[in-house]
Order: C-alpha cells, then sequence, then structure tokens
C-alpha cells in the first residue's frame, strides 16, 4: 500500500515537473500568449496610424487643394484677386519710437 502510493506520487510528481518545470512552463507559455496578442494588437493599431499617416503625406506631396488649405492656414496665403489680407502685428521692440 505505502510503496503504491509511493509511486503514485512519483508519478504525480513528474507530470507536475514535465508540465510546469524547464526552460518554458505551461504558465510560461500561457503568458507569453497573452504577451503575444498585446503585442500584435499594438502593431496593428501602429500599422493604421502609418497607413493614416502615409495618406495625409500623400495628399500634401500631391493634392493641390490640401496644399492650399495648408498654405492658408499655416502661413496666411491668399489665393485670387478678390481677397485682400490684413495683418496685425506687435510693435517691433527692437525699433526705437521717437
Amino acid at each position: 500500500m505505502i510503496q503504491r502510493l509511493i509511486w503514485v506520487a512519483l508519478l504525480v510528481g513528474a507530470a507536475f515537473f514535465t508540465l510546469q518545470a524547464g526552460e518554458y512552463s505551461t504558465r510560461d507559455i500561457l503568458r507569453q500568449r497573452s504577451r503575444r496578442a498585446q503585442l500584435q494588437a499594438s502593431i496593428d493599431s501602429l500599422q493604421k496610424s502609418v497607413d493614416s499617416l502615409r495618406r495625409v503625406e500623400r495628399m500634401v506631396r500631391s493634392d493641390p487643394e490640401t496644399q492650399e488649405r495648408i498654405a492658408r492656414e499655416e502661413f496666411g496665403m491668399v489665393h485670387g484677386d478678390n481677397e485682400i489680407l490684413y495683418r496685425f502685428a506687435a510693435p517691433d521692440s527692437s525699433v526705437a519710437t521717437k
């Protein structure tokens, strides 16, 4: 009876060692799968961002409407003969007033 119990304990111990010990245990493999899923989701999100930025870059390089919009918003440029640009700036402090 005791000898049989010892053999069962050894078999259970060997099975546990097989599943949990070694370089990669079952818990490590499950953790790595979870981490892989997280990294894949991060890669997918970053890929969408890159695709969006490439689309914007292509529009900035080749779409005249986008280029004109940027020129108006960023640089205050105007287009056509019907527009008048008024720019009010603060006085230059380096110029002495009399």
